[in-house]
């Protein structure tokens, strides 16, 4: 066993796992809903509808492999992580911007996305996931 896996897993790197994850289930909630409604008739341009969701579906599987690696503590995973915190924040921008429903989904994508990347480079979970700083010697 490697001593990584001997020490119990930090909380925050736990909850950034969490945060990955639960936006993963976001996203593919989304494109299950827009494939639905495409299927079903209700969305208008049938290409572009499932095209969309499909795209969802794929996006989901970014920050799902990187909340698995979080968990597991795979040091690859932080950089998919942060990039889908990156990615999210003008996302939920443009949701504030909507005047409409999607305004409390903004406000959640939003706080998710800040709390996710405060997790990532908290020098804790950094640790964790054996990246060292720019300077830092190997032990």
């Amino acid at each position: 066993m490697s001593s990584t896996e001997q020490t119990p897993r930090p909380a925050r790197l736990a909850a950034a796992a969490v945060v990955a994850g639960i936006e993963a289930l976001g996203l593919v909630a989304g494109g299950v809903y827009m494939l639905v409604s495409s299927l079903t008739g209700t969305s208008g341009d049938l290409t572009g509808a499932l095209t969309g969701a499909v795209t969802l579906v794929a996006l989901g599987m970014i920050p799902l492999a990187a909340a698995r690696g979080l968990w597991l503590r795979r040091s690859w995973s932080r950089g998919p992580a942060v990039i889908t915190q990156i990615l999210a924040l003008p996302v939920a921008w443009q949701m504030l911007q909507a005047n409409s429903a999607m305004i409390p989904a903004g406000v959640v994508l939003g706080v998710l996305a800040v709390a996710g990347l405060v997790l990532l480079v908290n020098p804790a979970t950094t640790e964790a996931l054996g990246i060292r700083r720019p300077g830092q010697d190997t032990p």
